[in-house]
């Protein structure tokens, strides 16, 4: 599990047979999981100036492999006990979402992302979304997309900065939203109770 606060802008080293070789301060272990752009990835080698890990066909299905050169954003696994700054992530790359707009104001950067129509579902006002592994807050839900606000802290210690329109993002939807999303569909097929949907939501 992660929160979506980034730990490190890493630089890469090489991305070549699907491993994925980075220059960081941070050090793991081997095997640890670490957020790379928003995606759970292992580590499976370790170097006196940072790690490699390697990307599964699946993960280079689900994210923007395009973006795993110059600087990534990186995030160690969360250890139990620790604060919650952001919200709760697996690191699971479910859309690939594209900045459409950047539009300045006086203390932030509105950056408009359209989303694949069986994401919106997933997305509500006021909400959390990760994006390129970065907790964010949905401030609006559009007809094709949603609209974040870059606060100046989070334009310091992430790569948001360097976006551009165009730009293919890694996106993971809410937790709560997904397992919501899935009990209703099952309702709608027969699968649960709306008794057995409210036990398991008042869980959460």
């Amino acid at each position: 599990m992660f929160n979506g606060l980034i730990r490190e802008l890493a630089e890469v080293i090489s991305y070549s047979q699907n491993v994925l070789r980075l220059k960081a301060k941070f050090r793991p272990n081997l095997g640890d999981s670490m957020a790379v752009n928003g995606a759970c990835l292992s580590v499976i080698k370790l170097y006196d100036d940072g790690f490699s890990v390697e990307l599964s066909a699946e993960s280079r299905a689900n994210v923007a492999v395009e973006n795993l050169s110059g600087v990534v954003h990186i995030e160690p696994a969360m250890k139990l006990g620790e604060r919650v700054d952001g919200h709760l992530m697996q690191g699971h790359i479910d859309f690939i979402g594209v900045i459409s707009a950047i539009k300045k104001h006086e203390n932030g950067v509105d950056f408009y992302i359209d989303l694949p129509k069986e994401a919106m579902a997933l997305m509500a006002n006021k909400g959390s979304v990760g994006v390129e592994g970065v907790s964010l807050t949905i401030n609006e839900i559009l007809p094709k997309g949603i609209r974040l606000t870059i606060i100046p802290i989070t334009f310091r210690d992430s790569l948001f900065g360097t976006f551009k329109v165009g730009r293919r993002v890694n996106i993971e939807s809410d937790l709560l939203a997904r397992y919501v999303a899935r009990m209703l569909e099952a309702k709608q097929n027969g699968g649960l109770s709306w008794d057995e949907v409210e036990r398991i939501s008042s869980l959460y």
